[in-house]
C-alpha cells in the first residue's frame, strides 16, 4: 500500500518541458494543414502564370518527316505532268515551320481573366494565413487544456496526500479507543476514492498531451511535461467593443480573402462579357519544305492580322456571364456572413474574458475559505469536537475549490486565445 501511494504521489520526471512558444513553433513547422494551405497558394500562383500567358507572344515550331509516294493525284485546276507513271517507290519529305503570334486586343477577355486569377491567388494566400491562425488557436487551446489537466493532477495528488494523513491519524484514534471504528471505515473509503481520482487525473493528463501532439502535427512520444504557461493580458481586452471590432475587420485574413474573391468575380464578369466582341492578333510564320535526294527545297514567310469573332455559340457567352454574376452574388453574401461572424467572435471573446476574470476572483476567494475550513475541521477532529463527516466534507470542498480555480484559469487562457484569433493576431 505504501508503494502504491508513492507511485501515485510521485511527480513525473519527463526528459523535457514543452513551453507554449515551442509548441507554436513546432506546429508552424510540422502541422500538415499548413503545408496543404501552402500548396494551395502555390497552385493559385501557378494559375496566375497560366492566365498571363495569353497576353504574351506565342512562339511555336513544328517539324515533320514523311515517307510518301510521289504519284499524281487529280485535282480541279491542276494539270497532270506528262510522262509520270504510278509507282510504289517513295521519297523522304521534310516540312518545318515556325509561327509567332501576339494578341493585340480582345476587349478584356484575357487581361481581366489574368487580373481575376491574381485576385484569387491573393485570396488563397489570405486563406493560408487563416489556416495559420486556426492552427495556432488549436495549439493554444490544446496546450491550455494540458496545463489544466496537469494542475488537476496536482490537486488530486494533494488530496490523496491529505487523505493519507487523515487515515493515519484516524487509525491512531481508533486504536486508542477515542474514535469509533466507523471513522476508520470512512477514512479508508475516502482514501480509495482519492486513489481513483489520481489514476484518472494521470490518464486525463496523458490523453491531453496526445491531443496536443495532434494539434502540433507531431508524431512523437508524449514523454514531456507542459510548462505552466499562459497568455499575458491584452492591452485592449478591457476596452470598448467598437474599436476592437474595426481592428478585427481590418486585420482578419478571412475578410481580406473574401474581399479578394469578390474582386475576382467582378473581373470574371468583365472577362466573360469580352467574348461578345472580336479578338485581334498579329501573326507571322516561316515555312520550309524539302525533298530528300532531290534539288527541291523552298521556303515561305508570311505575316498578317487575324480577326476572330464568335458570332453565335449557342448561348455559351450568356451562360458564362450569368454564372459569373451568380458567383459574384455568392461571394458578396459570404463577405457579409464573415463580417457578422467577426462581430460575434470579438463580442464572445470579450464576454468570456470578463466572465473568466470575475469567476477567477470568486474561485480564488472560495479556495482560500475552503482551505481555512479544512484546517479548522482537522483541528476540531483532533480535539474531539468534530466528526469524520465534517472532516470529509471539508476535504471535498477544498478539492472542489482548487479544481474550480484550475477551471477558471483555463477559461481565461482560452478566452484570451480566442480574442487573439478574433482580432486576427498571431
Amino acid at each position: 500500500m505504501i508503494a502504491l501511494l508513492a507511485i501515485l504521489l510521485a511527480q513525473a520526471s519527463p526528459a523535457r518541458v514543452l513551453t507554449l512558444a515551442e509548441a507554436q513553433r513546432v506546429a508552424q513547422e510540422r502541422q500538415p494543414q499548413l503545408r496543404a494551405a501552402r500548396g494551395n497558394t502555390e497552385a493559385a500562383e501557378g494559375r496566375v502564370e497560366q492566365s498571363r500567358s495569353g497576353l504574351l507572344p506565342q512562339l511555336s515550331a513544328a517539324s515533320s518527316w514523311e515517307r510518301t509516294t510521289n504519284n499524281f493525284l487529280f485535282r480541279p485546276g491542276v494539270a497532270a505532268r506528262p510522262g509520270l507513271a504510278t509507282s510504289w517507290s517513295g521519297i523522304n519529305y521534310f516540312d518545318n515551320a515556325v509561327t509567332l503570334s501576339q494578341l493585340v486586343w480582345d476587349f478584356g477577355q484575357t487581361s481581366n481573366f489574368w487580373r481575376s486569377s491574381q485576385a484569387s491567388a491573393r485570396a488563397t494566400a489570405d486563406q493560408e494565413r487563416v489556416t495559420l491562425q486556426q492552427t495556432l488557436l488549436q495549439v493554444r487551446a490544446a496546450f491550455f487544456n494540458a496545463v489544466a489537466f496537469k494542475e488537476l493532477l496536482a490537486v488530486a495528488r494533494e488530496t490523496l496526500a491529505n487523505q493519507h494523513n487523515h487515515r493515519t491519524q484516524i487509525r491512531g484514534f481508533v486504536q486508542a479507543g477515542t474514535r469509533p471504528p466507523i471513522d476508520l471505515s470512512q477514512a479508508e473509503s475516502d482514501y480509495a476514492f482519492a486513489e481513483v481520482a489520481v489514476v484518472n487525473a494521470v490518464n486525463a493528463y496523458e490523453r491531453s498531451k496526445v491531443l496536443l501532439n495532434q494539434a502540433m502535427g507531431l508524431e512523437a512520444p508524449i514523454d514531456y511535461d507542459v510548462a505552466s504557461d499562459g497568455l499575458p493580458p491584452q492591452a485592449d481586452e478591457d476596452g470598448s467593443f467598437e474599436p476592437l471590432l474595426q481592428n478585427a475587420l481590418a486585420a482578419r485574413p478571412e475578410i481580406a480573402s473574401a474581399t479578394e474573391q469578390v474582386k475576382a468575380q467582378q473581373l470574371l464578369i468583365q472577362s466573360a462579357r469580352g467574348s461578345y466582341a472580336p479578338a485581334v492578333a498579329l501573326q507571322g510564320s516561316f515555312v520550309q519544305a524539302s525533298e530528300a535526294g532531290s534539288n527541291y527545297s523552298g521556303w515561305n514567310v508570311a505575316g498578317g492580322v487575324t480577326l476572330t469573332w464568335n458570332l453565335f455559340q449557342g448561348g455559351l457567352t450568356n451562360g458564362r456571364v450569368h454564372e459569373a454574376e451568380g458567383n459574384l452574388a455568392f461571394a458578396a453574401a459570404q463577405l457579409d456572413v464573415l463580417r457578422q461572424q467577426v462581430r460575434v467572435d470579438v463580442d464572445q471573446a470579450l464576454l468570456a474574458i470578463r466572465a473568466a476574470k470575475a469567476a477567477l476572483a470568486a474561485a480564488s476567494r472560495a479556495l482560500l475559505a475552503a482551505r481555512q475550513r479544512l484546517s479548522l475541521a482537522e483541528g476540531r477532529y483532533q480535539n474531539g469536537s468534530g466528526s469524520v463527516i465534517e472532516l470529509g466534507d471539508a476535504q471535498i470542498a477544498a478539492s472542489n475549490a482548487a479544481a474550480q480555480v484550475v477551471q477558471t484559469d483555463f477559461q481565461l487562457a482560452t478566452a484570451r486565445a480566442q480574442l487573439l484569433f478574433a482580432l486576427g493576431r498571431a
